[in-house]
């Protein structure tokens, strides 16, 4: 798991998970720069080192100068993740937003397919690159309540195991990392939504997302930096086209 002189660019890497991420990488001696669309993560993160940059994933004329900063502060780059999601409204599907469930797509799909399409020229001049798409274990289970998250989440997958055939024969490979319930302001908020939809109490609520997994207990962020740092690494040469559960066995989504 040794990254020395490897490039690495974590989407929505400023804050949570991707920031989780983007020190994992950074501990195992990757050079990493992050991207968010929070200013106030950005700057954080520049703080604290990290080569940053301000964009928004769902839109693509700033993913394409994205990766014109890429090349021009980290020279290259090695392992691309797609982090950025948003978990999209909450509720039963005829009552859902026709522009929130576009805005969920363009983050979740869209934001993935901009950054590996504008990425790929400088993957292609890389080593043994390596794509870690970030879906869910909605992306592998239905989620009543939260279907354009969970539909945005399925099709992560599909796209991680055709561009695992695409780009195989180049030698990059694409993988994807389903995580459960992560612990944290995001998963709070989720269930805050839920039990008013369902309404019933919150903390009964909570106490379901905490228990679904076979282990009882959320994921945490550092959960998901290793999976990550791991698909990327030398270890998992031979791992592609995967979509990797991060769960503690969840069988069942509330």
């Amino acid at each position: 798991m040794d990254f020395t002189g490897r490039k690495v660019l974590v989407t929505a890497g400023a804050a949570g998970i991707g920031r989780a991420i983007a020190t994992r990488f950074r501990d195992l001696g990757a050079e990493v720069m992050v991207t968010d669309i929070n200013p106030d993560a950005v700057d954080a993160a520049k703080q604290d080192g990290f080569a940053v940059a301000f964009s928004d994933v769902s839109d693509e004329a700033q993913v394409r100068l994205l990766m014109e900063e890429v090349r021009t502060k980290l020279g290259g780059l090695d392992v691309l993740v797609n982090n950025a999601g948003i978990a999209g409204p909450t509720g039963p599907i005829e009552t859902l937003d026709s522009d929130a469930w576009r805005t969920t797509f363009d983050v979740n799909v869209h934001g993935q397919f901009y950054c590996i399409k504008h990425a790929l020229p400088l993957l292609r001049e890389a080593k043994d690159a390596a794509i870690v798409n970030l879906s869910s274990a909605a992306g592998r289970l239905g989620m009543a309540g939260r279907s354009p998250y969970s539909a945005s989440k399925w099709a992560v997958v599909g796209l991680t195991k055709t561009l695992a055939i695409e780009l195989g024969p180049e030698g990059i490979r694409a993988n994807a990392i389903c995580p459960g319930a992560v612990n944290g302001p995001r998963i709070d908020a989720v269930i805050e939504a839920k039990a008013a939809m369902l309404g019933r109490p919150l903390a009964e609520v909570s106490d379901l997302y905490h228990k679904q997994s076979s282990l009882e207990r959320l994921v945490e962020a550092d959960d998901i930096a290793n999976m990550a740092a791991f698909l990327a690494s030398d270890l998992a040469r031979n791992v592609n086209g995967q979509a990797m559960a991060v769960d503690g066995n969840t069988e069942k989504l509330y």
